[in-house]
Formats: structure tokens, C-alpha cells, sequence
């Protein structure tokens, strides 16, 4: 088995579900995630420490789903511009049974309107159970931005979801 059929095979998972949690879109995760690989293919090289293998994917899935995100976005203004409107084929398809329980969605829908780094924050922390040196690490941030921002996303999210204690 080959160093990328290894990596895959153990973060691909991990990979996906931030995605997922990041974008609401199972379409836009699997982007994400197929980007993220082909990139770590590209720079397998430049990896220094085995140790932190876990947070460089990461932090690559992230920086991958903010360049998505943002050239959608871009998309979608241009779209909009153009009053274009789609046809029945490019509709979404419908999530999941698991996504489509009301706590998931009342909690998604307040994660998207945050901003990327408040969401990026709570999916590490929360969602995905990185610990606060890991968070800070695929965020490229210190320890202590991670604690100080991680408490001020979720007075965010909490006022978002109608529960401001």
C-alpha cells in the first residue's frame, strides 16, 4: 500500500466531515475532500513531521474548503447578476435522514451564518473533538486564540440557535 493509500484510507473520514460540517453539502464535501487528497499527493514531500500528520491534512482540508467556498461564492454573485436561474437537474438533492432532523438543521443553519473562522473553530472543537493544540495548529493560530475565539463562536452560535446562556 502506497504513503497516499495509507493517508487516505486514515483521514479520508476525518477529511469528509469537515467538510461536510463546513459546507452543509454532502456534494460540496466530497469536492473538498477529493481536492484535499490530490493536493496532499502534491506536497506528500514536503511533510517534515509524521507526528502532525493528522493536523497538516487538516489543515489543508481547511484551506481547501475556504478556497471552494469562496470561488462558489463568487459563482453564485455572478449568477445572481446574471439572473440566472437554474433548471430542476442542478437542484440539490435532498440530505440525508440523519441531516434532515430539526436539532441538525436549527444547528447547521446557525454554523453557516457564522464566520468561516468562528465555524471552522466550533466543527474542530465541538464536532470533530480536536484538542485545542490540534485546533491551533490546523489554524494556524496560538493556543490561546483558539480558547479565546472558540468561546466567543459559541456565544455566537448560542445566540443564533435562540440560547444565549
Amino acid at each position: 500500500m502506497s504513503k497516499i493509500e495509507h493517508l487516505y484510507d486514515k483521514y479520508q473520514r476525518d477529511v469528509y466531515h469537515f467538510a461536510l460540517y463546513y459546507t452543509n453539502s454532502r456534494e460540496e464535501a466530497e469536492d473538498i475532500t477529493q481536492e484535499t487528497f490530490f493536493k496532499i499527493l502534491k506536497q506528500l514531500d514536503n511533510l517534515k513531521n509524521e507526528e502532525k500528520v493528522k493536523t497538516w491534512i487538516l489543515s489543508i482540508a481547511r484551506n481547501t474548503a475556504v478556497d471552494i467556498h469562496r470561488k462558489q461564492k463568487i459563482k453564485r454573485l455572478l449568477l445572481e447578476k446574471l439572473k440566472w436561474q437554474p433548471n430542476l437537474k442542478e437542484v440539490q438533492k435532498p440530505l440525508e435522514i440523519v441531516e434532515q432532523h430539526e436539532q441538525w438543521r436549527i444547528i447547521q443553519g446557525a454554523l453557516m451564518t457564522l464566520k468561516a473562522h468562528d465555524r471552522t473553530i466550533i466543527i474542530c472543537r465541538m464536532l470533530k473533538d480536536f484538542t485545542i493544540q490540534e485546533t491551533a495548529e490546523i489554524l494556524g493560530i496560538s493556543e490561546v486564540k483558539v480558547r479565546v475565539d472558540f468561546h466567543r463562536a459559541m456565544t455566537r452560535l448560542r445566540k443564533k440557535v435562540g440560547r444565549d446562556n
